[in-house]
């Protein structure tokens, strides 16, 4: 089979359901095709000691593709290292909703033998990075595929925000916390705080509270070139913590902001030639019963 790609990565949730059965069926045919396979070291132990194992690192530097067989969580973790290292990332979904991984592991074979033959769509996003700055200084710095929280660390109290957009003031606000989201991330937390959907590969931003105090303060989508600031407003019982994609950054001051901006860098996801993101809302989000 001629294809552009000659490493590929096999990277699974070693506790999914039906994960052992699928990631042979996928080994099995891509050992017939002749292609270079690395196993990523954490679901090593479902294959033979021979298979060629390797970090996400390594993974990062050797592969030419890489197929992610679990959840959408297990393809963020995949895309947050591989991205930069300009990896595509194939989805086979084991998972419950799946809006990133969309191939059903029936049709996994053949959809995977199509795609790596070259009919596919590329689809390009883009994640957020999120600064932590303290006193002029970054203390830390991440990067996010659905969305960046910035939220209350007590689950009593509320904190005070202000927020910039370009260095131009936007609000302040007293709620739970804030979400900023990528597109790709519009379907996850955002949704859920009233954001609204955005289609992938659009160049915005959502911007949603969580739990304002104000009614009237809603989600709003700002260009995705934008360059959102978050800083504290004074409160003796602050606590606050801020996040990307759920991995959370080191404990934050009241005098701290966050800087948050896309990164520089897409990572690419690969579809079957029929994917169709609207029938994937109308199917995951149970639209249009009829």
């Amino acid at each position: 089979m001629p294809s552009q790609f000659r490493t590929i990565a096999l990277i699974g949730k070693p506790d999914a359901p039906r994960i052992a059965d699928t990631l042979a069926a996928i080994h099995s045919y891509l050992l017939t095709s002749g292609l270079e396979i690395l196993v990523e070291h954490g679901c090593a132990g479902l294959f033979p000691r021979s298979a060629r194992t390797g970090t996400m690192p390594e993974l990062a530097r050797q592969a030419d593709i890489a197929v992610v067989v679990g959840g959408d969580g297990t393809l963020l973790g995949a895309a947050r290292s591989l991205y930069a290292h300009g990896v595509p990332l194939v989805g086979i979904n084991l998972g419950r909703l799946g809006f990133l991984v969309d191939i059903s592991p029936n049709e996994a074979v053949d959809k995977l033998n199509a795609i790596l033959s070259g009919a596919c769509r590329a689809e390009e996003r883009y994640p957020l990075t999120a600064r932590l700055i303290r006193n002029g200084q970054t203390i830390a710095q991440g990067s996010a595929i659905n969305e960046v929280v910035v939220h209350s660390g007590s689950a009593t109290s509320m904190i005070e925000l202000e927020t910039a957009i370009d260095g131009v003031f936007l609000n302040s606000q007293r709620s739970d916390g804030l979400i900023v989201s990528t597109p790709t991330g519009s379907t996850a937390y955002a949704l859920s705080a009233g954001g609204p959907i955005l289609y992938p590969t659009l160049n915005a931003t959502v911007l949603a509270p969580i739990n304002p105090h104000t009614l009237s303060n809603r989600p709003i989508v700002i260009s995705g070139d934008s360059l959102v600031t978050i800083a504290f407003r004074p409160n003796k019982e602050f606590r606050a913590q801020v996040s990307c994609d759920n991995v959370p950054f080191p404990d934050v001051g009241i005098e701290d902001r966050i800087e948050i901006r896309k990164a520089e860098r897409p990572f690419r996801i690969l579809h079957p030639t029929d994917y169709d993101f609207f029938q994937i809302l109308r199917h995951k989000l149970n639209w249009s019963n009829r």
